[in-house]
C-alpha cells in the first residue's frame, strides 16, 4: 500500500498530524542562491539573472523568519513537547552567499522560534569563493561549529567540465582560515568520475585533502542528472558518461588513501577522523529522526509525515507573507514504506542494518549477501565488506526483493 499525498491547502497541515519520533530533532535550511548555476546540479537553486526582481535573499530571510515561526507554532500544537535542536544544517544552494552577518540572522531566526540544545551542532556549507578569513570569524562567533565546503577537484580542467567557479587551490585555503577561526570540524566534498578525470587528477585531489587538515571528507560519484546542462552534452557525444568500472576503483583509491590517513568511512560516503567528527545533522536523516525542513523546497519529516515545500523562492516568500506554512504537499508514510527506507539509507552506514528489524524473506536474502562476500553479520547487525560497498544499491535491492 503507498502512501497518501495530497496538498496542503486542501488537508489539515502535516505538522499537526503526528507526535515526534525517538530520534533527535534537526533543522535544516535552504537557500536557493547560487552566483552561477554548476552544469551537473540539479538543486533548487536559481542564479540572480533568474529570479530578476522577483526574488532576493532579504525577501528570502523574510520569508524564512515567518516560516519558522508559523512551524514553531504548529509545533507547539502537537502532543509530546518540541524537543531541542540537536542540528542546524543551512545548505543550498550558496549559504555564503549571505555573507557572515546573512548567515547570522538565519541562526538567530532559528533561536528566536527554537531551544537548542546546548552541545547543538550548526554546519553550513559555504563555496570557498565566497570566503575569507573575516567570513569564518564573523560565523564562528555566532554560533556555527562546522563548515562544509565544496571542493570537488583539485584538477582545473575537472572544475572546468562541472562548471565550477573557484580556482584548486582555493578550498585548501578556505579550509586552514576555517579551523584557523576556531572550526573544529572541516569537511571538504569530492566529486569523481568526472569526464577527463585521471587517476593522477583524483591523486592531486586526495594530496590536497589531507594537506588541509579536515576532520571529515565526504566523496560522491558523479551523476548525471536528467534536465541539467551535464546531461545535455552527454547526450550530445560531447562527453562520456561516467563509466561504473572507473568509478567503483576511483571509489577504492579513495578509500585506502582517507583510511592510511586516519580517516573512516561511517556512510558509504563520508569518512571521519574521529566520532566527534561524524556529521550529526546527515546521521540524523541516515538513523530515522526528525527535521524540519525551512525554505524555498525544503523537505520535512516528523512522525512518519513528510512533506516539501513550494520551490520558487518568490512563490515561497508570497505564502509566507500570507500566513500559511509554505508546503505544496505531504504523504503519511506506510509501515512497509518506512521500513524500506530505514533499509535503504541503514544498510550504508558502518553501525549496519540490525537484523532483527528484517522480514523471513529479508533475512533469506541477508543471508545470500553474506554468502556472497558483500556483507559480514556482526551480533545483530548486516555491515556492508569493502566489495559491499561498491554494491550497495544492489544490496538494498536484494534484500527488499
Amino acid at each position: 500500500m503507498s502512501s497518501a499525498v495530497a496538498p496542503i491547502e486542501t488537508e489539515t497541515p502535516a505538522l499537526v498530524l503526528r507526535d515526534f519520533g525517538r530520534g533527535p530533532f534537526g533543522i535544516y535550511i535552504h537557500v536557493p542562491f547560487c552566483a552561477t548555476r554548476c552544469g551537473y546540479c540539479d538543486f533548487n537553486t536559481y542564479t540572480a539573472g533568474e529570479l530578476g526582481t522577483s526574488a532576493s535573499p532579504q525577501s528570502w530571510l523574510e520569508a524564512l523568519r515567518g516560516e519558522l515561526a508559523t512551524a514553531a507554532e504548529q509545533c507547539a500544537l502537537l502532543p509530546s513537547a518540541t524537543p531541542e535542536v540537536a542540528t542546524i544544517f543551512v545548505g543550498g544552494g550558496t549559504p555564503s552567499l549571505l555573507g557572515g552577518d546573512g548567515l547570522a540572522a538565519v541562526l538567530n531566526s532559528v533561536r528566536a522560534n527554537f531551544t537548542l540544545a546546548a552541545d547543538a551542532e550548526v554546519t553550513t556549507e559555504s563555496n570557498p569563493e565566497s570566503t575569507a578569513p573575516e567570513f569564518f570569524d564573523r560565523i564562528r562567533a555566532a554560533g556555527y561549529t562546522r563548515i562544509s565546503l565544496g571542493m570537488q577537484s583539485a584538477a582545473q580542467h575537472v572544475l572546468k567540465v562541472l562548471d565550477r567557479t573557484h580556482t584548486p587551490g582555493r578550498a585548501v585555503a578556505a579550509a586552514r582560515e576555517a579551523r584557523a577561526a576556531g572550526f573544529e570540524h572541516v569537511n571538504l566534498d569530492l566529486i569523481y568520475g568526472t569526464p577527463g578525470e585521471r587517476d593522477s587528477d583524483l591523486d592531486a585531489s586526495l594530496d590536497a585533502v589531507l594537506s588541509a587538515g579536515v576532520d571529515h571528507v565526504s566523496a560522491y560519484s558523479l551523476i548525471v542528472e536528467d534536465g541539467t546542462a551535464l546531461a545535455r552534452r552527454v547526450r550530445r557525444g560531447e562527453l562520456p558518461a561516467p563509466d561504473d568500472d572507473v568509478l567503483a576503483a576511483r571509489y577504492e583509491r579513495i578509500d585506502s588513501r582517507l583510511s592510511a590517513a586516519g580517516l573512516t568511512w561511517y556512510e558509504v560516503s563520508n569518512w571521519a577522523a574521529s566520532d566527534a567528527a561524524r556529521c550529526r545533522h546527515n546521521l540524523g536523516y541516515w538513523d530515522g529522526g526528525d527535521w524540519l525542513g525551512a525554505g524555498p523546497g525544503a523537505h520535512s519529516h516528523i512522525g512518519g509525515v513528510r512533506w516539501w515545500n513550494i520551490k520558487h523562492p518568490a512563490r515561497y516568500a508570497d505564502t509566507v507573507a500570507r500566513g500559511g506554512l509554505p508546503a505544496a504537499g505531504w504523504e503519511t508514510l506506510t509501515a512497509d514504506e518506512q521500513h524500506t527506507e530505514r533499509v535503504m539509507l541503514t544498510v550504508r552506514l558502518r553501525t549496519g542494518l540490525p537484523l532483527h528489524e528484517l522480514a523471513p524473506a529479508e533475512f533469506a536474502a541477508a543471508d545470500r549477501i553474506i554468502a556472497d562476500g558483500l556483507a559480514i553479520r556482526s551480533d545483530d547487525r548486516l555491515i556492508l565488506t569493502d566489495r559491499g560497498r561498491l554494491l550497495a544499491d544492489g544490496v538494498v535491492r536484494d534484500l527488499l526483493t
